[in-house]
């Protein structure tokens, strides 16, 4: 029995190792940590349960029988955050690069699988060079299975990714299916084909940071939803996130305690929208000033920056807030923040989020650039995940709601549940200017005429009576007491009950 323990310990050694102390340096030195110190970094202490640590490829070609190391280049298991159960795996590139291989595979699958039967999230650590080029096509199936998995697990169990070091060519797919990336400044990267290829075939030259950095996912490409400084930020930053999403989506998002009172008046934001209706504000300090503790977790803050998405709680309850930012391109929608919110909303549907929606939108960004890149398409996108929509919504109202922009921003049209507007809500076809320049097209060069119909126009319409007057608006509030009412509303629906048609899928504009 002794000799059967020592065996069993010098293994187990062997797989702590991984490629061995003089790669584990090397990866210290580029400012990594290992594959086991991130996972000991996310999860509680000391409730990390590994499986599958004695797994060895099955490679035989390119001397790879001689080449086998205990794990096979990927560390997997279940542990918890906070009490709450995750599954997790990391890939450790000191082995064979991180590269995947059948078995490395058949790991992370089995996680995936069990993942699935106990309705648990999984986190995956990304690290990787790709397929393991001595298993050719073996490896490739391996890819494919995982991504079997990703797309049964999607809506099923949240699905978080952490890019902690290359990620590239077929292994950008995993993490592009699962529910968000987060990613580390200077020290990872994905992109389909890398610098050499892309030069080789467009002759273009580019770095693997300027072309799949962070810093280009979470501003221009919108792959990733948000960028760290370093390994131990965005680790601990997961352990926050997982906070805000259930286990899967048969339960109701995690309730924390609060002592921030849900009746709590917030006096300052009488003044927050400005009198003159063309000057800007942040609508941020609305969410900031309105959500439990001033806590909010915003995803994907630096791309499409005319709207703001992310997480809160509401007296302890959590919340997906979607915005318009009338700090950047006056809040109108686009392409990118339509696609962007979009998918935010889908999420939070699939997994019991309600959703609290803050409008103020003069309408979508005209030019040809929207029209050919397909604006038409691509806001249906943000329409369609609004409507789809059956967990509870609340809307606010808080300045400009024109055009279309209005029915798509969580209107009543669309089965919002509670609709709200503050006194200076315009809620109109288009702006009094444009809207009186078409009415009295006969006038235009008048302009004494053209400005008493502008502001005649803003009397009858640019105000949320006449929508308030046809049950459009559930009530015209005042700005202090949002936080209360849409606590109380929040309250209100949390046992709501709203199915949609049977059917095996919808047809979403992609």
């Amino acid at each position: 029995m002794h000799d059967i323990i020592a065996q069993l310990e010098e293994k187990r050694r062997a797989a702590s190792l991984g490629g061995g102390q003089r790669r584990i340096d090397a990866h210290h030195e580029k400012g990594k940590l290992t594959a086991r110190e991130r996972i000991e970094l996310l999860l509680d202490e000391g409730s990390f349960e590994e499986w599958d640590m004695f797994v060895e490829h099955r490679c035989s070609d390119f001397d790879m029988a001689e080449k086998k190391i205990p794990g096979d280049g990927v560390v997997t298991g279940y542990g918890t955050i906070n009490g709450r159960m995750v599954f997790v795996f990391s890939q450790d590139f000191t082995v064979f690069g991180g590269s995947l291989s059948e078995a490395h595979a058949e790991k992370i699958c089995k996680i995936m699988d069990h993942a699935m039967k106990v309705g648990a999230p999984v986190i995956g650590l990304n690290d990787s060079g790709g397929a393991r080029i001595q298993e050719g096509v073996a490896s490739l199936g391996g890819y494919a299975e995982v991504f079997q998995r990703n797309v049964l697990a999607s809506g099923v169990i949240p699905q978080i990714s952490v890019i902690l070091g290359p990620c590239a060519g077929g292994a950008v797919y995993s993490p592009a299916m699962t529910d968000f990336i987060f990613m580390v400044k200077d020290t990872s990267y994905m992109f389909v084909t890398g610098p050499d290829v892309v030069k080789t075939v467009t002759h273009e030259t580019v770095t693997a940071e300027q072309l799949g950095g962070a810093i280009t996912h979470s501003t221009v490409s919108g792959v990733c939803d948000r960028a760290f400084e370093n390994d131990v930020k965005a680790l601990l930053m997961v352990r926050r996130f997982i906070n805000y999403l259930p286990a899967n989506n048969r339960e109701a998002p995690p309730y924390r305690p609060t002592p921030d009172h849900a009746d709590r008046i917030e006096q300052s934001l009488d003044t927050l929208v400005p009198d003159n209706p063309n000057l800007p504000y942040d609508m941020k300090e609305l969410i900031y000033k309105v959500v439990d503790d001033t806590d909010f977790f915003e995803v994907q803050p630096e791309h499409a920056q005319n709207i703001v998405v992310g997480f809160a709680r509401m007296d302890g309850h959590p919340v997906g807030i979607v915005a318009n930012q009338p700090l950047v391109l006056a809040g109108c929608l686009d392409i990118k923040s339509s696609i962007k919110a979009a998918r935010f909303v889908r999420f939070c549907d699939a997994f019991n989020v309600p959703i609290i929606t803050f409008v103020d939108v003069p309408g979508f960004l005209p030019g040809t650039a929207q029209e050919y890149g397909g604006i038409i398409k691509h806001g249906a996108k943000l329409l369609y995940a609004y409507a789809e929509a059956t967990v509870p919504k609340v809307t606010v109202i808080t300045r400009k709601a024109y055009g279309g922009a209005y029915d798509v921003m969580s209107s009543k049209h669309l089965r919002g549940d509670v609709n709200f507007a503050w006194a200076s809500a315009e809620i109109a076809v288009m702006g009094p200017k444009g809207a009186v320049e078409i009415i009295f097209r006969k006038d235009i060069s008048d302009e004494d005429k053209i400005a008493a119909h502008t502001e005649e126009y803003r009397r009858k319409f640019a105000n949320p009576f006449i929508a308030g007057s046809r049950g459009y608006i559930d009530d015209v509030i005042t700005p202090r007491s949002t936080r209360q009412r849409i606590c109380r509303s929040l309250a209100m629906l949390r046992d709501k009950e709203l199915e949609n048609p049977w059917r095996k899928h919808g047809n979403l504009p992609l």
